[in-house]
């Protein structure tokens, strides 16, 4: 019996591997960017909302779930929106490519938003299981790291410098012809 002689495996060019972890990193760290921006405001709009009478119970509701039930409702946004976004992506390789960004974009704004809310919510309940405490501040940790590498970055002060400048223009603008 003979054997098939395989060509031996060659190990992953180390360039290439750093520059695809620069870039994952780099995406990543849009994402979360993104997520940070949104979550306050839009979190707030959701906590105005739930002022009004109907959905002020139904919030009151959501804070007394126990643990698991709140972290079942946590989860809920995400599997909801899936179809949507695969739906989104479906579109897009159909050749409908505005189209298809833009709901994802809208599900994106509208998921945050609403687990924004929830985990505001619910936090207390998830922070009872021991290994949702342990995940959440792991990644916050993380999460707080990939952020200060961001804004370490010369990208990051460089475009906070142009907001600075620009705004600084605006305002002279503003006097010179108000």
């Amino acid at each position: 019996m003979t054997s098939i002689q395989r060509p031996p495996q060659r190990l992953p060019d180390p360039v290439l591997v750093r520059l695809l972890k620069a870039l994952l990193s780099s995406l990543l760290a849009l994402l979360i960017l993104f997520e940070e921006w949104g979550w306050e405001p839009l979190q707030r709009t959701l906590a105005w909302v739930g002022r009004l009478p109907g959905l002020r119970w139904l919030e009151r509701r959501i804070a007394a779930l126990p643990p698991y039930a709140a972290l079942a409702l946590f989860l809920l946004p995400t599997l909801m929106l899936l179809p949507v976004k695969l739906l989104a992506l479906w579109t897009i390789s159909r050749g409908q490519l505005l189209l298809g960004t833009l709901v994802i974009l809208g599900a994106k704004v509208l998921g945050t938003a609403i687990v924004a809310r929830l985990f505001t919510l619910t936090q207390p309940a998830l922070m009872q299981l021991p290994w949702f405490a342990r995940a959440f501040t792991r990644w916050t940790i993380w999460k707080n790291t990939l952020l200060a590498r961001v804004r370490a970055s010369g990208l990051w002060r460089l475009w906070r410098l142009g907001r600075v400048i620009k705004r600084h223009v605006q305002r002279r603008w503003h006097r010179l012809f108000s």
